[in-house]
C-alpha cells in the first residue's frame, strides 16, 4: 500500500472515533441544558415559598445553573479540534487525549483531558525514555473533521507490522501556521521541557526563563490551565491573576484560556493593574527609570507627610473671651505628631482633631491668668461647628491623584526629595506629572503606593434594612455567576502570573506583591531582554513580592527557539552578544532559507522605504505584517502605514511588541530603538526576534549590523 493510502486509511480510523467523541458531546450539552431548564424550574418554584425556604431553593438553583453553565461553556470553548493526540503503548492499550476529559454512557474513556496525569506520556515521552508508549500520534482537525496526522515511533523494537506510521513534523506544521491577532493554545504541541514547567507543583514560585520564541508565554498560561484542573478548589474560588506588560500583550494572549475552558482567570496589564486609573502614556526610559526606582518611596512618604498646598497655617479660635492661637510650627509639631502615630492619614482625622484640642488646651494652660479645666476645654471646643471646619480643611483626606499632582510644583518637590533626586531628575519628574492627559504607566505603581500609605477614608454606616429574597438571589448570583467582580484592589489572589518579568521596576514588584500576598507565583522572563537598567534592586523588590528568600522556588529554562526561523534569530543574536552570554540564547530549531532582508536609504526615506516593504510581506505571507520602530515616530509611521489599507497591518514600538509575534516584520532604524533604551541593545534584540518567517530592516546605516 502506497504511503498515500496509509495515511488516508489511517485519518478515516482516526475520523471514526473523533464522530464517535463529538456524538457524545452533543449528549452532554443537551444533558447540560436540561440541567438548567431545572435550575430555571427550581427558581420559579420558590417564588410562593418562605423566605428562608425560598433562599435555600435559589442556593440549590444557583448550584445547579452554575455547574451547567459551565458545563456548556467547556464544551463550547473546546469544540475545535477536540481530540489532538493518540498512545499506543506495550500493553496494548490506546488512549486518546484532547482538550477535555469525555467518557461515554458506560463511563469508559473516549478523551483524556491533556492535563490529566495519564496524558502526561503524550508530552514527556522520548525515545530515550518512552515511557512504554510505542507509537504517539499527534491528529490535526478542522472543526470536526480529521484532516492529518503525524506519529512518532518511540520503541521500534515493539513496533507491530499491523501499527501504521505516517507523517513527520506536526510541531513545525503548526510553527509554520500564520498570526493572527490573538496567541493559540499549544495543547497538540506541547514540548518535554515546556511540559515540565507547566505540571510542576503550584506552591512557592516557578520561575520560567527563556528567550524569545521559546514559548515562555504560553507555558505559562497553560500551566495555569493546568494547576486550575487539578486544583480547582483551592485555585477557582481566590482565582487567579495574570500581569502583562501591555495592553496590547494581554489582547492578544486573551483567547488562550477560554480556548482551553477557563475564561474566569483575570488579565491585566500593568497600566491597568490598579482598579479605577488606566495609564494612558508611556514615560521616556530615564523618566520612568527614575520612578520605578525605590527612591521613589521616600519622596512619596514625605509628600503625604507635608501640609496640601492650601491648608491653613494658622489656628485662632476664640475660647470664653480668650483668643488661643496655634501658628505655622505649632501645626506642623501636631502634623508630625499625628503622622507619626498607628493609623494612615485617611484614617486619622479623629486623631488630627484630638491632637489639636491637646495642643489648644497647652497653650491655654499657659496663660497664668487664664484657669480652665482640660476635660472642659476638649469638650467644648471639640463639639463647636467652626473648629471642625478647620480640621475638615487643615486635615483634608486626599486621594492618590490629588498627591502626584501636586508634586508637579518643582519647589515642592525639590523641597520633598531633599537629596534623593538630582536637579535634572526633580525636572523631568515635575513635567511629567504636569502632563494634563493623565497618568502613564510607570505612574500606576506610584498611585498604588500612595493608596496603601494614604489608607482608605473611613466609610460611613448604612442602616441595615431587611433582606428580601429578591436580595438573597443577586447576592447568590452574584457570588457564584460568571458575571462575578472582586472588590476593587483585590489582594487574595491564590496564583499570581507575572509575563515579561525582568522588566518590572521595583516599584511595580511592590505593586503585584501587594496582590499576591497569599498566593503562589508563576513568573516568566528572559534577563536578555531586559529594560529595566538596575537588576539587582529590582530582584531586591520581587524577592519582597515573594514574601522574602525562604519561599520555595524552582527554575526551569527553556532553551529552544520554535518562533524564529534560524536566519532571522541568527542575525538578532548578533546584536546581543556584547550583553549575553551564549547559553542565555536559545537554539532556532527551523530553517527556510530565507535570510532577512537589510535596506539602506536616507533619513529622509525611512517612512517610503517601511511603507514599501509593508506592502510587499503583505504579498508574501498570509497572517500579520508588524512594523516596529521608535516611540517617537510610532504616530508619523502609523499614518503613513494606513494608505495601504490592511487589517493585517500593526504599528507598535520595541516595548510594545514585547511577547508579540507576526508572520514578518518591517523594523525601522534600529540604532533609533538602542537610543532610546536604558539598556543598550536590548530592545531592539527584541524587536528582531519577533518575526516567524519574513523580517525586513530598514536603516541609514550601510554597515549594520557589524557597524
Amino acid at each position: 500500500m502506497s504511503e498515500t493510502s496509509v495515511r488516508e486509511a489511517e485519518i478515516a480510523v482516526e475520523q471514526k472515533h473523533v464522530d464517535v467523541v463529538y456524538a457524545r458531546v452533543d449528549e452532554m450539552r443537551s444533558e447540560a441544558e436540561a440541567m438548567r431548564n431545572r435550575g430555571d424550574a427550581l427558581a420559579h418554584g420558590a417564588r410562593n415559598e418562605a423566605v428562608f425556604e425560598q433562599a435555600a431553593m435559589l442556593f440549590e438553583r444557583d448550584v445547579m445553573v452554575r455547574h451547567a453553565n459551565q458545563i456548556l461553556r467547556t464544551l463550547d470553548a473546546e469544540h475545535e479540534g477536540l481530540v489532538f493526540g493518540r498512545l499506543d503503548d506495550t500493553a496494548g492499550e490506546t488512549m486518546y487525549v484532547g482538550r477535555l476529559g469525555v467518557r461515554d454512557v458506560e463511563f469508559d474513556n473516549l478523551v483524556t483531558d491533556w492535563r490529566a496525569p495519564a496524558a502526561a506520556p503524550f508530552y514527556q515521552a522520548t525515545a530515550e525514555q518512552p515511557m512504554d508508549i510505542i507509537r504517539r500520534r499527534v491528529i490535526r482537525s478542522s472543526g470536526q473533521t480529521v484532516v492529518d496526522i503525524d506519529d512518532d515511533l518511540l520503541m521500534p523494537e515493539r513496533h507491530l507490522e499491523s501499527m501504521a506510521v505516517v507523517g513527520e513534523g506536526a510541531l513545525m506544521a503548526s510553527l509554520t501556521r500564520a498570526r493572527g491577532e490573538n496567541m493559540r493554545d499549544i495543547v497538540a504541541t506541547i514540548q518535554k521541557e515546556q511540559d515540565e514547567a507547566i505540571r510542576a507543583p503550584w506552591r512557592g514560585v516557578t520561575e520560567i526563563t527563556g528567550g524569545p520564541g521559546t514559548g515562555k508565554t504560553a507555558v505559562a498560561l497553560h500551566r495555569v490551565a493546568y494547576l486550575l484542573y487539578r486544583d480547582r478548589r483551592r485555585m477557582g474560588g481566590t482565582g487567579v491573576l495574570v500581569v502583562g506588560p501591555s495592553p496590547a500583550f494581554t489582547s492578544y494572549i486573551s483567547r488562550v484560556l477560554p480556548s482551553m475552558g477557563e475564561d474566569n482567570v483575570e488579565l491585566r496589564s500593568l497600566s491597568d493593574l490598579l482598579d479605577g486609573v488606566k495609564a494612558v502614556r508611556v514615560d521616556s526610559a530615564p523618566v520612568a527609570a527614575v520612578k520605578g526606582s525605590l527612591r521613589m518611596r521616600r519622596v512619596l512618604k514625605r509628600a503625604i507627610r507635608e501640609a496640601p498646598a492650601d491648608a491653613p497655617n494658622e489656628l485662632r479660635i476664640m475660647y470664653r473671651g480668650e483668643v488661643l492661637k496655634l501658628d505655622a510650627r505649632e501645626l506642623d509639631t501636631v502634623r508630625n505628631n499625628v503622622h507619626n502615630g498607628r493609623r494612615p492619614p485617611n484614617q486619622a482625622r479623629v486623631d488630627a482633631a484630638e491632637a489639636l484640642l491637646e495642643a489648644l488646651w497647652r497653650k491655654a494652660d499657659s496663660y497664668t491668668d487664664f484657669p480652665v479645666k482640660r476635660a472642659d476645654l476638649i469638650t467644648e471646643l471639640g463639639e463647636r461647628i467652626d473648629f471642625h471646619r478647620f480640621v475638615v480643611v487643615w486635615w483634608q483626606l486626599l486621594t492618590p491623584a490629588e498627591v502626584l499632582r501636586s508634586l508637579s510644583d518643582r519647589r515642592r518637590l525639590s523641597r520633598i526629595a531633599g537629596r534623593g533626586l538630582t536637579r535634572s531628575e526633580v525636572d523631568m519628574l515635575a513635567d511629567s506629572w504636569a502632563d494634563p492627559s493623565g497618568p502613564s504607566v510607570a505612574d500606576i505603581a506610584l498611585l498604588d503606593e500612595l493608596r496603601m500609605l494614604l489608607g482608605k477614608p473611613p466609610k460611613r454606616r448604612k442602616r441595615k434594612t431587611d433582606t428580601s429574597a429578591a436580595e438573597l438571589q443577586t447576592w447568590s448570583e452574584r457570588q457564584s455567576g460568571p458575571g462575578y467582580h472582586r472588590p476593587d484592589d483585590y489582594d487574595e489572589y491564590s496564583h499570581i502570573v507575572v509575563d515579561e518579568a525582568q522588566d518590572l521596576s521595583p516599584m511595580q514588584w511592590r505593586m503585584v506583591g501587594r496582590r499576591g500576598k497569599y498566593a503562589s507565583w508563576t513568573v516568566v522572563g528572559d534577563p536578555v531582554q531586559s529594560s529595566w537598567p538596575d537588576p539587582a534592586e529590582a530582584r531586591q523588590a520581587q524577592d519582597g513580592a515573594f514574601g522574602g528568600p525562604r519561599t520555595v522556588r524552582r527554575q526551569f529554562a527553556l532553551r529552544t527557539n520554535y518562533r524564529n526561523s534560524a536566519e532571522i534569530f541568527d542575525l538578532a543574536g548578533k546584536v546581543v552578544r556584547d550583553v549575553s552570554t551564549p547559553e542565555q540564547l536559545p537554539h532556532a530549531v527551523r530553517s527556510t532559507g530565507i535570510e532577512p532582508s537589510i535596506q539602506v536609504c536616507s533619513f529622509d526615506q525611512l517612512t517610503e522605504f517601511a511603507v514599501n516593504a509593508a506592502k510587499e510581506l503583505l504579498g508574501t505571507v498570509d497572517g500579520t505584517v508588524g512594523v516596529i520602530t521608535a516611540t517617537s515616530r510610532v504616530d508619523s509611521t502609523r499614518s503613513a502605514i494606513e494608505r495601504l489599507n490592511d487589517e493585517r497591518l500593526r504599528v507598535v514600538d520595541g516595548l510594545e511588541s514585547k511577547g508579540l509575534e507576526y508572520d514578518a516584520v518591517v523594523l525601522i532604524e534600529p540604532a533609533e530603538l538602542v537610543a532610546e533604551s536604558t539598556t543598550g541593545p536590548r530592545t531592539l534584540y527584541v524587536a528582531l526576534t519577533r518575526a516567524t518567517q519574513r523580517l525586513t530592516v530598514v536603516t541609514t546605516d550601510r554597515n549594520w549590523p557589524d557597524s
